[in-house]
């Protein structure tokens, strides 16, 4: 990966303007999609499978004249005056007979109908119309909603002075996000930390430019597959706070890495190149883990957060793409010009020597590991208090209460609390099929009757069989609302009643209803939660173990992340629950959080703790690494503190200034934010502001220095197992330092190369060590002794197989770093396990390759040795004729005896004079190898 990068970043940088015209030509094309296809965003929550869904199914059928969304205008009659007054109940007829007339209208309810109860306060100053449309709020023309409007509007000025009118119900109950001007102030905030980072006007804008171009295509993405998926309007919105964040945070590594390596010395061409494929790998990984974050959403179940995760990991796969190609491509237009002004320096007091100066970031540390037991304990319990107040976390769905005051529905959600009760907000429909009932009337009669007298419910307004007299409906007001964990616990306690009404009625009730999804749709999150955090949590402990080759450091890492899960929880609670703040941040009703806040916090939250985890542990581990082979290998408690000191203070600046422009682009969302990003935004900001600042930067280095060396073991055999991932660019450095090596080119060189085989219980087990090599190109290398340790050495140099030790270089690309490269252009013949191993070779051939690795050539029957010889010779021909290249020559990699076929095989391909490698047990050979050539004695030093 870090090489791919590294080769990526300087193309990019000499194609500066290729790359900024290809993004801005994407994202003009997904803006012009967006344009003609979007078909606007989804407010509809639902969730397949529940009982509430399944009742909402059945109306659909058999009662449609119930199963739609519905919406209501509630008058108040002025001081005095009473709404069944003439001047108030001609013009309520009136505006009843106008509803009646709009399209997608299938019901009007007046209130003075004698068949329904409570639509009329019990003091007669408020009542309530009610209209049921064809299908959900989604459903519900544009057209129709602004003339409902219109009709409310005339109600009104009809009205006597001093009345009140207001236009609500589930129609209106979901408000869509959008974009304000303190939205704009985290940017500038974000800016200005850039500026204070970079010390420079230009490079701040780098990071701010990349981000910008990702959010804007994303979300352009996002509403032109509104024309293929049902996309919620909270999707938009979500992308665009972590596209930002996350945009900005990835191309600030790399700019911070390349500005650095200027300073050092380094020419802006390789170094852009090499801050793209070191720090690019880290913002590689980083990313992943946020997307694998974000596409685990899918765990709750539910189509509406799935999609929304999907949207959100859009966003942040092109702000990685974005970071690892547009960045290096805009600091090629700067070229030099990265450095920024110098810092200030205080000049030294006459008389006094000057002192170099400490960091606040070394201050910070030296402190934290000082003092590793009282830090420890300290960080834990605060945040452990913290999270005291998420155990009051209560979660449901946004309605109409959490709207604005200035909103109608507001105004009409409040009206109806004051004069109906606030159950009125959150009616509940309980229906089933009553075919088999000869008498449907008094059947429903006798169950609304019974109904009623549940603790909990208010009033029932509504029970009857519809038309066909196959379904039965009950209408129900509960005592609270639709947000109140007394309403879950009503709908909880009638469903618990289910197989009662079953045996004694013979009716299969299930209760639905807007109110009743919301339930579900908490009650699925609620569930889901727990599976997600082990999810979550246990592939922290995978990935981190791969990317630092340790038990503890992972350990740390997941124990760190719930607790700053714990304590955002705890500040969201203390807000939305205990309204701790709330006016400061324009909270407009302290209640129940939306459900899914709690899931997609932990979500986010886990890639960008992954994110600060890796930029600060990999430069202690880094550091960590180099003492110890400064010391022979050995390290211990004072060299692994030394350590963490170094590496904290080398990127504590980077990862401040990220963790600090990700708090203020969270923070921006709260204060005039939806009320569905709201909490998501705080909890965020407040669990960015924990993990980075006293979890990563105070509570991780504390236990790291308690763990002293300790901190970096891993058993052997979980080594083995654990794939490697390399984080922090190792390739690259790598690469660069054998830049010049060997001093001759060749197809195949190899310094001091070792292999050991997995022998189980037994252990590891060399198969060679110590081997220098040196093929030339066209030349032919056969590889004689053990048959295992052949074919080991011939896969290693096909790239199938990666060294041990030493250096490797096959066809100028350095492995096991290029191991990608030279897998898909150096063929592999295994001529000792196919049926027709003759046919084998000829497809190992038949791309024309410049270098071909053939084993067991020593099993070919004698008839078919010919054959073989036959297609060496001429795939040698085909590729220097059809190359064009006198100079073009196939290099040969053979394993066989020396004296056996093999040889004899090769000498009729006119292979004759082969370098023979012959490797023996590196326990019973020091040496690890010997090479005989009877080509020259160069040659032979060089085998």
């Amino acid at each position: 990966m870090s090489t791919l990068l590294f080769s990526l970043g300087r193309w990019s940088y000499r194609h500066p303007w290729r790359v900024l015209v290809s993004w801005l030509l994407l994202l003009a094309l997904a803006g012009a999609g967006a344009g003609l296809f979007m078909k606007g965003t989804d407010n509809a929550f639902s969730i397949p499978g529940t009982e509430a869904q399944e009742g909402i199914a059945l109306l659909d059928r058999t009662f449609p004249q119930a199963s739609g969304t519905s919406a209501q205008i509630v008058v108040v009659a002025a001081d005095g005056a009473d709404v069944t007054d003439a001047g108030y109940a001609d013009a309520i007829d009136d505006t009843l007979a106008d509803l009646a007339d709009l399209d997608g209208v299938l019901a009007v309810t007046s209130p003075f109908d004698e068949m329904i109860t409570g639509l009329v306060s019990d003091d007669g100053r408020a009542a309530i119309m009610t209209l049921q449309f064809d299908g959900q709020a989604t459903s519900v023309a544009p057209a129709t909603t602004d003339a409902l409007g219109d009709i409310t509007d005339e109600l009104r000025e009809t009205l006597p002075d001093g009345a009140q009118v207001a236009l609500g119900g589930d129609l209106f109950a979901a408000s869509i996000p959008a974009l304000s001007l303190i939205e704009a102030v985290g940017v500038l905030i974000a800016l200005f930390v850039l500026i204070v980072t970079f010390r420079s006007l230009v490079v701040a804008w780098f990071p701010l430019v990349s981000a910008l171009i990702g959010v804007a295509l994303a979300i352009a993405l996002i509403y032109a597959a509104t024309a293929f998926a049902s996309i919620s309007s909270t999707t938009p919105m979500l992308a665009i706070m972590l596209g930002l964040a996350v945009g900005i945070d990835y191309a600030l590594f790399i700019v911070a890495r390349h500005q650095d390596q200027v300073r050092d010395g380094v020419q802006p061409e390789e170094s852009a190149a090499r801050a793209t494929g070191t720090a690019g790998s880290a913002v590689v990984f980083a990313g992943v883990t946020v997307l694998i974050a974000l596409i685990g959403l899918s765990f709750a179940g539910i189509p509406f957060l799935t999609t929304m995760g999907i949207g959100a990991a859009v966003a942040v796969a092109i702000a990685v793409t974005v970071a690892v190609t547009l960045t290096p491509a805009l600091l090629g237009f700067a070229k030099g010009r990265v450095a920024g002004w110098p810092r200030r320096t205080r000049r030294p007091r006459a008389g006094r020597p000057a002192r170099a100066r400490r960091s606040f970031a070394h201050t910070w540390v030296t402190g934290v590991t000082r003092h590793p037991v009282l830090t420890t304990i300290a960080v834990t319990v605060g945040l452990g208090v913290m999270a005291i107040p998420a155990a009051s976390l209560a979660l449901a769905l946004p309605n109409a209460g959490v709207q604005p005051t200035s909103s109608q529905a507001r105004q009409a959600y409040d009206l109806t609390a004051e004069y109906f009760g606030a159950g009125e907000n959150g009616p509940l429909i309980l229906t089933g099929t009553i075919v088999t009932s000869t008498d449907p009337l008094g059947l429903m009669q006798d169950l609304g009757d019974e109904i009623a007298g549940f603790p909990g419910v208010k009033e029932v307004v509504l029970a009857t069989p519809n038309e066909t007299a196959d379904t039965g409906l009950i209408q129900l007001i509960p005592e609270t609302g639709p947000d109140d964990p007394a309403t879950a616990d009503l709908v909880r306690e009638l469903r618990g009643e289910h197989d009662r009404f079953l045996e004694e009625y013979g009716v299969d009730l299930k209760v639905t209803g807007y109110t009743a999804v919301g339930i579900d749709i908490s009650d699925r999150l609620g569930a889901a939660l727990v599976p997600f955090g082990v999810f979550v949590v246990g592939l922290s402990l995978v990935l981190l173990a791969i990317v630092f080759r340790s038990i503890w450091v992972p350990l740390t890492a997941a124990a760190g992340y719930l607790l700053s899960v714990a304590a955002s929880f705890g500040v969201v609670a203390a807000v939305f629950e205990w309204g701790w703040f709330a006016d400061l941040l324009h909270v407009t009703r302290v209640g129940p959080v939306i459900s899914f806040m709690p899931i997609i916090l932990m979500g986010v939250l886990f890639g960008l703790a992954m994110d600060y985890q890796v930029f600060l542990v990999s430069r202690m581990r880094e550091d960590y690494v180099h003492a110890r082979r400064a010391r022979g290998g050995r390290a211990d408690r004072h060299t692994a503190v030394a350590a963490v000191r170094s590496g904290f203070t080398a990127s504590a600046r980077v990862v401040t200034a990220a963790a600090v422009i990700m708090l203020a682009v969270f923070a921006a969302f709260v204060p005039e934010g939806d009320s569905s990003i709201k909490p998501i935004a705080l909890g965020l900001a407040a669990g960015i502001a924990v993990d980075a600042f006293l979890v990563r930067m105070t509570l991780v280095p504390a236990v790291m220095a308690l763990l002293g060396e300790k901190a970096w073991w891993m058993p052997r055999w979980l080594d083995r197992v654990l794939p490697h991932f390399d984080i922090e660019g190792e390739a690259v450095e790598r690469e660069l330092a054998t830049a010049n090596w060997p001093d001759q080119p060749a197809a195949v060189a190899g310094d001091r190369l070792a292999l050991t085989a997995d022998g189980g219980r037994h252990g590891d087990i060399p198969l060679f060590a110590d081997v220098d090599v040196r093929v030339a190109d066209g030349g032919t290398l056969l590889v004689d002794g053990d048959p295992r340790a052949a074919r080991a050495f011939a896969l290693m140099v096909a790239g199938r197989l990666a060294p041990d030790a030493g250096l490797l270089r096959v066809a100028g690309h350095l492995l096991p770093g290029r191991a990608a490269w030279v897998r898909a252009h150096v063929s592999v013949a295994l001529l000792d396990g196919p049926d027709d191993p003759i046919q084998a070779l000829r497809h190992a051939l038949s791309g024309r390759p410049r270098l071909v690795v053939v084993d067991g050539l020593d099993t070919l029957p004698a008839e078919q040795r010919d054959d073989a010889a036959q297609l060496l010779r001429a795939a040698a021909d085909l590729l220097r004729d059809r190359s064009g290249d006198p100079r073009a020559a196939l290099t040969v990699v053979a394993s066989g005896h020396a004296d056996g076929a093999a040889r004899a095989v090769l000498a009729a391909a006119g292979r004759s004079d082969p370098i023979i490698l012959t490797l023996h047990d590196p326990a019973s050979h020091p040496l690890g190898a010997d090479a005989t050539s009877p080509r020259s004695a160069e040659s032979k030093a060089h085998a």
